[in-house]
């Protein structure tokens, strides 16, 4: 049986090198082909233990199987306030869904709703306006794209988010068949809470 719970404070803590682990097993795959490292997701993971912060976690049994994360969006503003410099929305405003993570094997189950359900909860509950998240921008003819790949526009569109044109951000990790760091190009969406 798999049970979803919604982690905030030294809850979310308490879960970080689960989700450091899973965020290395799921990113390898496309589009993010991302090569991580434990200590790295550490420290990146160190930002959701912030207040005002959510972890929404699927466990079965006590194997973190999926999490999704989800903080004040001014909690990132070193690596996002650039992106949003020329939009209306204050920072302030915002509700920062994060990253999502699930196993291959668990999807298809309704997780990616609750995921957004609870991250959205905690948004509202901090009287955010806009819940928001980015997306890895792939090009259509990349060597690694899987031939069989759908991307997830429709899911999130019917959940209410929409593309910000213009509203593009840059972060920096490595693939998994390079060497070094490079920038990446993150879109990002948004709705209203």
């Amino acid at each position: 049986m798999i049970e979803v719970r919604s982690l905030t404070g030294a809850q979310v803590a308490d879960v970080l090198d689960d989700l450091a682990r899973l965020r290395i097993a799921v990113f390898r795959d496309w589009p993010y082909l991302y090569d991580g490292d434990e200590a790295y997701e550490r420290d990146y993971l160190r930002a959701h233990a912030s207040p005002g912060a959510v972890v929404v976690a699927a466990w079965e049994g006590d194997r973190m199987i999926g999490a999704a994360t989800g903080a004040p969006m001014e909690d990132h503003a070193g690596d996002f306030a650039a992106a949003f410099a020329d939009r209306p929305e204050r920072l302030e405003d915002i509700f920062y869904c994060a990253e999502s993570v699930l196993l291959p094997e668990y999807r298809g189950r309704g997780l990616g709703h609750a995921f957004f359900d609870g991250r959205e909860a905690q948004g509202r509950a901090l009287g955010r306006r806009y819940s928001a998240f980015c997306s890895v921008i792939r090009p259509e003819d990349h060597p690694a794209r899987p031939p069989d790949y759908r991307p997830l526009d429709d899911f999130w569109r019917k959940r209410g988010y929409v593309p910000l044109p213009g509203v593009v951000a840059q972060f920096r990790w490595r693939d998994l068949s390079e060497a070094e760091e490079t920038a990446k190009s993150l879109q990002f969406w948004m709705k209203e809470l």
